[in-house]
């Protein structure tokens, strides 16, 4: 969506309020598609002294499966980012603010960015997920395995003696 912002940078208090959504449902992230519902975006360009910011909050659902366990989970995820926006900048650029050389944003590029940049790297079902035993693959949320977990990686076994001479 293309924002017309002229009105708002040439007019000292003016304010531009903007409704719209985001479709992400082909985003693939890790080989998963994690956007199962558009993105809703609610954006307002405010001019106050001659500063236009834009403020976007953006709510959506994030389902993927667990880093840990590998359980589908969703989750509800409400962001809000604010952008100082110019008409040019001079000398070096800045990544601090947005430039907007002909007055009008592409809105569905800047919350795509900051929608992906915000996004957690690990998505865990729960905070205390116990993930799957590496040796029989259980989820151990669910249930308990009997799996012998003192076995210790030869590689590691030197470390071992370490903690056991102290």
């Amino acid at each position: 969506m293309l924002l017309d912002l002229k009105e708002v940078f040439l007019n000292d208090g003016k304010r531009l309020v903007q409704n719209c959504s985001v479709d992400m449902s082909d985003m693939e992230i890790n080989g998963v598609k994690p956007f199962v519902s558009p993105v809703m975006v609610n954006a307002v360009a405010d001019n106050r002294a001659g500063i236009v910011k834009i403020t976007c909050k953006a709510d959506f659902t994030y389902s993927r499966p667990c880093d840990r366990c590998t359980t589908d989970t969703a989750k509800d995820m409400s962001m809000t980012f604010v952008h100082p926006l110019v008409v040019s900048l001079s000398g070096d650029h800045n990544d601090d603010y947005i430039e907007t050389p002909d007055y009008t944003l592409e809105l569905d590029d800047l919350i795509i960015a900051d929608v992906l940049l915000e996004i957690p790297s690990k998505h865990l079902c729960s905070e205390d997920c116990k993930g799957l035993c590496p040796i029989c693959g259980t989820d151990l949320n669910r249930t308990t395995c009997s799996c012998d977990s003192s076995h210790i990686d030869s590689r590691l076994e030197i470390l071992k003696q370490l903690i056991d001479n102290d």
